[in-house]
């Protein structure tokens, strides 16, 4: 009986994440001047959607048989419930203003992670949601931080040596894990805390080259910021973290074309790293070892391709709706709870469910475009729009490489996959991109309050 209801439940979590959608067009078609319904009755559709699907997915895992729930899942779900109460309560106090699309899309993939995270090691899960609260507590305390400092574009070389100074740390004082080396740890071996330099370095990044290009460009300039961009690049690939240095070098090209709006620079960056990419193939076997197991995993299976067939194998078995939540064998997967997060979760939810999470990235890509275009304030408009790139080519790149549309690398998913720093880090930008969000609408509003003062003085002097 138990199994049915779980075959069930397939539905349900594709209907959960379907409406979810529909209701950010709904959202977002007000937003253009269309009406398909109300935009804040969208929105608390939206959140009672992550309550249900939470509840439903706790209730399956801590169910036991014969009526019996096991203790531990229950009391999970019902911390996390509380939390995710709490976070909505405080997000709409501190950023009443910001765009509540990005903070229902965030929730969603926050809750949801928590939900494969227990099914997979319970252990992780209770750290990732230790990461949270943090996360939070500190994106909620971003406002006030950036209020002492309201001309932090002033401070591009202290970003720039910061984070040359984290690379250079992970260079001489990292250790490995997948391959590469591109993790600090602190404390005593066996109670060690491990993070990734390269999180931190992303959001410093972001902020040095809007602080660049919120001026106008000369030759000298884009020579110096190309060289230092490159330099980051370079110590990422001796550190063989070849996710992080696409990011980093896809955000330089973006930010660049943007701030310039350049076409010849633009397809001359991309022509060098062309170029770079197949020296990069020459000399280093990791690479190597990388497009390999893309072009042909079957040839490796029992190493190199290892972990690309059985991602595959998640993906395709169960179809569009998947195995049902517990049904799944997502542990065969190796790393699967930060590389092949999204492979585990079409096995077990199904690939329209998947189809639903790139749905969920695009919503959040369209909203931070938005957010940058509706920004006067050009540096903010830059910060705003690195923060969506970097985001989104994020995600493409692990997608992208776990659906064996490009080769593998080790890059978690955006608020989604496992890691403290990730989480870390990707709150944080969040919180940025909100609190331009917010400036913009103050912004916005005091023009029109001095639109419609002016209008009122013509009118009275019409009137004398």
């Amino acid at each position: 009986m138990f199994d049915l209801i779980i075959m069930l439940s397939r539905f349900l979590f594709v209907f959960y994440i379907g409406f979810f959608l529909w209701q950010g067009i709904v959202y977002i078609a007000y937003e253009q001047g269309g009406y398909l319904g109300s935009p804040y009755h969208a929105v608390s559709i939206q959140r009672r959607l992550v309550v249900l699907m939470h509840l439903t997915a706790f209730l399956i895992l801590s169910y036991q048989g014969e009526f019996r729930f096991d203790l531990p899942s229950l009391g999970m779900g019902a911390v996390t419930l509380v939390f995710l109460l709490v976070a909505i309560r405080l997000l709409d106090r501190f950023y009443y203003e910001g765009c509540p699309l990005i903070w229902t899309g965030m929730l969603f993939f926050f809750f949801f992670i928590l939900i494969m995270l227990w099914r997979l090691y319970p252990s992780l899960a209770v750290r990732q949601l230790m990461w949270m609260v943090i996360g939070l507590c500190g994106m909620l305390f971003l406002p006030y931080f950036l209020r002492l400092i309201p001309r932090f574009e002033m401070f591009e070389w202290a970003y720039i040596i910061v984070c040359y100074g984290l690379f250079l740390c992970t260079k001489f004082f990292g250790v490995e894990k997948g391959g590469s080396v591109n993790w600090l740890a602190i404390g005593p071996e066996g109670y060690q805390l491990t993070f990734q330099p390269s999180e931190v370095a992303k959001f410093l990044f972001v902020f040095y080259l809007a602080s660049v290009f919120r001026k106008k460009v000369g030759l000298k300039e884009l020579l110096i910021t190309g060289s230092l961009s490159a330099g980051l690049v370079l110590l990422l690939v001796m550190q063989k973290d070849l996710g992080s240095a696409l990011i980093f070098f896809m955000t330089y090209m973006v930010m660049l074309y943007v701030a310039t709006s350049n076409e010849i620079l633009f397809f001359l960056g991309m022509g060098s790293a062309s170029i770079a990419a197949i020296g990069a193939y020459k000399l280093v076997s990791h690479v190597r070892v990388r497009v390999a197991a893309w072009r042909n995993p079957w040839a490796d299976i029992d190493s190199g391709g290892y972990q690309i067939v059985n991602s595959l194998f998640a993906i395709t078995t169960w179809g569009f709706f998947g195995s049902g939540l517990t049904k799944g064998l997502p542990k065969s997967i190796p790393v699967v709870e930060s590389d092949c997060i999204f492979a585990a979760i079409c096995e077990e939810f199904g690939v329209l469910f998947g189809m639903g999470i790139i749905g969920i990235f695009l919503m959040l890509l369209y909203r931070g475009v938005r957010i940058a275009l509706d920004c006067n304030r050009r540096y903010y408009s830059i910060i705003a729009l690195g923060i969506t790139a970097l985001l989104s080519f994020q995600a493409f790149l692990i997608i992208g490489g776990v659906i064996k549309l490009i080769p593998l690398t080790g890059v978690t998913l955006p608020l989604v996959s496992y890691g403290g720093t990730s989480v870390l880090a990707s709150l944080m930008m969040l919180g940025l991109l909100q609190w331009v969000c917010v400036y913009s609408e103050q912004d916005y509003r005091r023009r029109e309050e001095e639109k419609q003062g002016q209008a009122d003085q013509e009118v009275d002097v019409l009137y004398e």
